[in-house]
């Protein structure tokens, strides 16, 4: 019990336990009224009934919490009775608890969370000028086959060491974390400005250039660094760790160590946005086909299409293929878009065959590496033209290089299906790869087609004229045929025939068109 006068303080009865913990005493002279006397006079000023907070005492090593409750005496005097309960031990438990969650069970680093709260305790701090600290992350390349090849305990193991030699190569301000699984974070100071970034990235390639020892192994550990600055505009810490993340992506194209850059973000958030604007046009089928005449160089008569996609936006604009298709690789959706290309285009055809159209045409679809690595595009090959009634010679197939040299033996039975349903197999962009000329002649390969690089610009360029000689020549002693893009003159057509190409598309032929349009081309009631 506490007495309160004129802003004076009186312990007037203490109990036992306030003794023993060395709080009790006589009067003002009571070790408790030092330690929470303010908070006490406070609330005998107030008109609150009563009140309560946590209370620490002690030092570091032996700190001991409390909840300290404080209420007015009921028979209405200038007393109030202060009650103090032990609530160290599940303070302690959620100390604990919260350190653990902060920290990485593996490395004993801490985590991501960790790591932010760390540097938004740093962003906060008024005194810290924004211009004197960075990120950087350290990304380990291919940590994944050392998992596969020696086991997790040896990646654990790998991880430990790495992070040991990373903790080695900073100064003693520095904060390292592990944020992911092969991913580690480092929260630096600038002393001497952004190079002081460039010196720690240095070190840290450095320490890891030297060899691990595992088991019976010799790993090299290799790393790419990318470095976000706190003088970059961000919103927050988890901001800032994204920033750097997104220049280690960049590392790890271009095998140097990469700051952060807002343009090449704001790109990469464009692409996103593009991303899932062509998911939706996807799922909506809001996508059309067009279709490129492709003409034999010796009749001059249209022989085939190629079907090529194109897209216009929700807000009315055209996308070119040169801007979505490379996002479509990327994210995947290329799987997806090629199943629809190629229901489409045979189905286009088959239209075309109702309305008595030319039964000879053909019709070219791109099938991308991708979509041959993930889908089972012989059984989709069926399934189009089973629905549509149309022959599988008619129908060919667009194949680049990268495609055929990816995975040869799995390339080559998937070929040996699709010849197996009659389709005509074409390899695109021929001479802009690297191909081995040794699958190329295993392989059921019909057409060979020439990259529009060699053609354009052919006739000015003796080089191009004998790159085209050379691959005719190879097509010829292979037993296939050649088709040239980008021919846009009729010049060209007649050297290209000369020389023997089969035959050929572009503008000096027609663009692409839609399909009423290129249906008009071959009508046989109109050619």
């Amino acid at each position: 019990m506490i007495e309160h006068d004129a802003g004076v303080l009186t312990a007037v009865e203490m109990n036992r336990p306030l003794r023993v913990l060395g709080l009790a005493g006589e009067g003002d002279a009571a070790p408790l009224l030092r330690q929470i006397g303010a908070r006490v006079s406070a609330f005998a000023a107030s008109d609150a009934a009563s009140n309560d907070f946590i209370w620490q005492y002690g030092d570091s090593v032996d700190c001991r919490h409390y909840q300290v409750h404080l209420a007015r005496s009921t028979r209405g005097d200038n007393r109030c009775l202060v009650t103090l309960i032990d609530c160290t031990g599940e303070r302690r438990t959620e100390q604990n608890l919260r350190r653990e969650m902060l920290t990485d069970a593996l490395s004993g680093l801490p985590n991501r969370e960790g790591f932010v709260e760390t540097l938004e305790t740093l962003i906060a701090e008024p005194s810290v000028d924004n211009e004197r600290y960075a990120v950087m992350i350290v990304n380990l390349d291919r940590f994944n086959r050392v998992n596969a090849c020696l086991g997790s305990l040896a990646g654990d193991e790998l991880l430990i060491t790495v992070a040991r030699r990373i903790r080695g190569a900073l100064r003693g301000g520095d904060v390292l974390a592990r944020i992911g699984g092969d991913e580690f974070a480092i929260m630096l100071t600038l002393d001497q400005g952004r190079q002081d970034a460039d010196h720690l990235a240095k070190r840290v390639l450095t320490t890891l250039s030297t060899p691990f020892r595992l088991s019976d192994f010799e790993i090299r550990v290799s790393c790419s660094i990318g470095v976000a600055f706190g003088g970059d505009p961000v919103d927050d810490a988890e901001d800032l760790v994204r920033h750097a993340q997104f220049a280690t992506k960049r590392s790890k194209v271009s095998g140097e160590v990469e700051a952060y850059q807002p343009q090449a973000f704001d790109r990469a958030r464009a692409e996103f946005g593009l991303e899932t604007a062509l998911r939706r046009a996807i799922d909506a089928q809001s996508l059309t086909l067009a279709y490129q005449p492709i003409v034999d160089l010796a009749s001059g008569r249209i022989v085939a299409f190629e079907a090529l996609a194109r897209w216009r936006s929700d807000g009315g604009s055209d996308v070119g293929p040169g801007a979505f298709i490379p996002v479509a690789e990327e994210s995947g959706l290329i799987v997806p878009l090629g199943r629809w290309a190629l229901r489409e285009a045979v189905a286009t055809l088959a239209a075309w065959d109702a309305r008595g159209g030319d039964r000879s045409v053909k019709m070219a679809v791109n099938v991308s590496a991708i979509q041959l690595q993930r889908d089972n595009v012989p059984q989709l090959v069926k399934q189009a033209l089973e629905a549509s009634g149309i022959a599988g010679h008619r129908l060919t197939l667009e194949l680049t290089e990268s495609a055929l040299i990816a995975d040869p033996d799995r390339i080559a039975q998937i070929m040996q299906a699709l010849k197996a349903l009659d389709v005509t197999l074409a390899m695109d962009d021929f001479g802009t790869g690297y191909s081995n000329l040794a699958n190329l002649q295993k392989l059921p390969i019909d057409v060979l087609k020439m990259d529009r690089s060699f053609v354009t610009g052919m006739l000015a360029d003796r080089d191009k004229i004998a790159i085209t000689r050379a691959i005719l020549s190879l097509a010829q002693a292979l037993g296939m045929k050649t088709t040239a893009e980008g021919v846009e003159t009729h010049e060209l057509a007649q050297t290209l025939a000369a020389l023997g190409c089969t035959y050929a598309q572009g503008y000096h032929f027609g663009h692409a068109v839609m399909a009423d349009e290129a249906y008009a081309l071959v009508d046989p009631r109109k050619v």
